[in-house]
């Protein structure tokens, strides 16, 4: 069985990078546009048979069980790694066969783009981030063929660990999961993505913002 997996942070202590140049309310403004979109896209999506979201935040919670999506409630958050080898897991003993670990800070994915990583045909498909160091999704056959190293230089810690495991890996680039947004670098780039749904009409509604990140 293909599953989703969306693992969510609890709003409140979502990008501090960003805390230079936005203020906490609107930190979670953003964080909530960006999920919106992200459930969209995950909602789109033609390849998952199954989706779940692991998460502390009972907000969240809500809005996915009421698509009928699996949550897995948290009760402590101590990185993401940890949540997605433990939900990982847990979806493994319910019969998953293909996990694919998406972000919800990806405000311009689509269903598509979600589809797309599922075809590859490899036990590993990793899509890097922007900058070609971190790993912005990661689809394992099996969910638990080896551990998370989310964070910093994350890509090279997978694909060494999927070479351990004698896993076939495919790397995969795709513009639309390579753009997360976690600064002020980011935020700059997906101007140039001209992005719809909540996270645009997030910037639109905030005109300074985007003329200082354009200058």
């Amino acid at each position: 069985m293909r599953a989703l997996l969306l693992p969510v942070k609890l709003r409140a202590n979502a990008k501090q990078r960003l805390a230079p140049l936005l203020g906490g309310e609107d930190r979670q403004a953003l964080m909530s546009a960006m999920i919106e979109d992200g459930f969209a896209a995950a909602r789109a999506a033609l390849a998952p048979q199954r989706i779940y979201v692991v998460t502390a935040d009972a907000g969240i919670a809500a809005v996915a069980e009421g698509f009928g999506w699996t949550v897995l409630h948290e009760t402590v958050q101590t990185s993401e790694s940890a949540s997605v080898d433990a939900a990982a897991r847990i979806c493994e003993a319910q019969g998953v066969t293909a996990l694919l670990r998406l972000p919800l800070d990806l405000p311009v994915v689509t269903g598509a783009d979600i589809d797309a990583v599922f075809a590859a045909d490899a036990d590993v498909v990793i899509v890097p981030s922007r900058d070609g160091t971190g790993t912005n999704a990661i689809l394992r056959r099996p969910p638990t063929l080896f551990p998370s190293h989310f964070g910093p230089d994350s890509l090279p810690r997978h694909s060494a660990e999927a070479a351990q495991a004698g896993a076939r890996l495919v790397v995969l680039a795709n513009r639309n999961i390579g753009m997360d947004v976690d600064d002020a670098a980011d935020l700059r780039a997906l101007l140039g993505h001209a992005p719809g749904g909540a996270t645009g009409a997030w910037l639109a509604a905030r005109p300074d913002l985007v003329g200082a990140l354009s200058r």
